[in-house]
């Protein structure tokens, strides 16, 4: 087996068991069964636990960003794509797997216990706060915009995976438009 099938196996089966069970809950001899790649092989591409969980993480955040890009960029206006985030979150949180953000998951595990985690979670949450920020930019909405979208879509992630419904995204929506009308009609909210 080639060195590039090994490894997409094997963070693939890190994923759905990772993010589908708990990091903590999850042994390396689970993820060599689920991606039949022999332990000593799993050991070659991944000396230790921690360097799968940091390379499952960055694959998702790469993952996750773009899938996200490329659905909001097929709106047609700048305010629309603010909006599409949201649309966006509605999808993903409708899938029968949802279980919340990964990246919200991992910290809450081994935030304090793993700075790499730690920081991976916050470098994810970074990009996508610039990520938005861009969009407001682009849409020539107020700088403060930005952080209060982040906010939004942050609580419904979190909102979501609680309850088990895509409503949150939505509501989430209406604020957002709510917060973009109040943008353009010049009213000063405060970062």
């Amino acid at each position: 087996m080639e060195r590039e099938e090994a490894e997409r196996r094997v963070l693939d089966a890190a994923e759905e068991l990772f993010y589908g069970q708990g990091i903590r809950a999850v042994g390396m001899d689970a993820i060599r069964s689920a991606s039949a790649v022999s332990l000593k092989r799993l050991y070659q591409l991944f000396p230790s636990k921690e360097s799968l969980v940091e390379a499952y993480l960055r694959r998702r955040d790469a993952r996750w960003l773009g899938d996200l890009a490329r659905y909001v960029e097929a709106s047609d206006s700048p305010t629309q794509r603010i909006l599409a985030v949201f649309d966006w979150l509605y999808r993903w949180f409708s899938e029968s797997d949802f279980r919340g953000c990964g990246f919200i998951n991992s910290f809450g595990e081994l935030g304090a216990s793993s700075p790499a985690v730690a920081d991976i979670a916050k470098a994810h949450k970074q990009a996508f706060r610039q990520y938005v920020t861009d969009l407001v930019a682009a849409a020539e909405a107020p700088h403060w915009l930005a952080d209060h979208l982040v906010l939004l879509a942050e609580g419904a992630m979190t909102t979501a995976a609680i309850f088990g419904s895509p409503e949150p995204a939505r509501q989430a929506k209406d604020a957002a438009r709510t917060l973009l009308q109040a943008s353009r009609a010049g009213t000063d909210i405060p970062a």
